[in-house]
């Protein structure tokens, strides 16, 4: 437990340190924090924070700069947030792919770090289903989901199909398992190959099985900016921070890790560089919110940084950003 003197200074120090990037010294930090305390006294301090594992002095100085545990106490505890009438333009009510690449971009515009949105999974639901010949056993699926958003599978079979046997075979499905899951459709074709000409099941087998398999792999996320990481003095002076963290939007598989587990929770988020194995590096933290559809939390959104950011700002910025996409979304209904 800090005394109050303790947080208001390790308060002080936190924020001077996020607005200026140099080590803090005691001289500084008596300024900062506006107490009549003598050097040796702040000092004293200092050295019960650094053994608290709150702040920690570089090699190359006698300041101190904050750890991702003081960060946290900080964020957790001292961090205020003034909504200072931060204006974001409105996302136009557009396919989804459109709304998640547009809100990617204005994260990482407000921000002058990375934007990173989650990708919601299709639902695999269908309201229609039609078949196009393409060329000898080639084909395309085209899906309709219940909102209207349209995808087109291209299928390859062993036989040929005339435009009958097409017909027959979207009619089927349209009639008897429209507003169904595919791989519910797919399970109960399973039954009804006795009830139908082996080779229309076939195709519509086909048809079903590249649909599900699609449409379960569709979670990805959307990265902006991540250029905006070569303009941070903290990376930009450290070659091997700023490729590890370029590995990790490579990779994306963290990313994704990260951005699944904040749609679990309400709110905004925020998870300081070194304190999990989601953000496994401590020069970088995560800000994020999830957005909804219809009232359904469906993704999740954020802004990827150093963790010598402004959190109130990316606080402000992330959600208000996440309101954005859920009325972009909502609308379009």
């Amino acid at each position: 437990m800090l005394d109050d003197r303790a947080k208001l200074l390790l308060k002080a120090l936190v924020e001077r340190y996020i607005a200026d990037g140099q080590p803090i010294g005691s001289r500084t930090l008596s300024r900062a924090s506006g107490l009549e305390l003598s050097p040796a006294t702040i000092r004293n301090v200092m050295s019960d924070l650094e053994e608290l594992g709150l702040i920690v002095s570089p090699h190359t100085s006698a300041g101190r700069i904050p750890t991702a545990k003081g960060y946290r106490l900080f964020v957790d505890t001292m961090l205020t947030v003034q909504r200072d009438g931060l204006q974001a333009p409105a996302l136009p009510a557009e396919q989804p792919q459109k709304v998640i690449a547009n809100a990617a971009h204005l994260l990482s515009n407000l921000s002058q770090f990375v934007g990173v949105v989650m990708v919601p999974k299709r639902s695999s639901v269908f309201r229609q289903i039609e078949f196009v010949r393409l060329s000898e056993k080639r084909f395309l699926v085209i899906i309709v989901s219940p909102d209207g958003d349209v995808q087109n599978r291209v299928i390859f079979t062993e036989v040929d199909y005339n435009a009958s046997q097409l017909v027959e075979a979207a009619n089927f499905l349209n009639a008897n398992y429209a507003g169904l899951a595919m791989e519910q459709v797919r399970e109960r074709l399973k039954g009804e190959v006795e009830r139908l000409r082996g080779e229309v099941a076939a195709l519509m087998q086909a048809a079903v099985n590249v649909g599900s398999e699609n449409q379960s792999d569709e979670a990805d996320v959307v990265i902006a900016g991540e250029r905006n990481l070569l303009a941070v003095s903290d990376f930009s002076s450290d070659m091997d921070h700023l490729r590890r963290a370029f590995d990790l939007f490579e990779q994306k598989t963290q990313i994704l890790r990260l951005l699944d587990i904040s749609s679990q929770a309400e709110g905004v988020r925020i998870y300081i560089g070194g304190e999990s194995h989601v953000v496994p590096f401590e020069e970088l933290s995560v800000v994020s919110a999830p957005y909804e559809v219809d009232g359904k939390i469906v993704g999740t959104l954020g802004v990827i940084g150093p963790t010598r950011m402004h959190y109130d700002r990316m606080i402000q910025i992330v959600d208000i950003t996440s309101k954005l996409v859920t009325n972009a979304l909502s609308h379009r209904r």
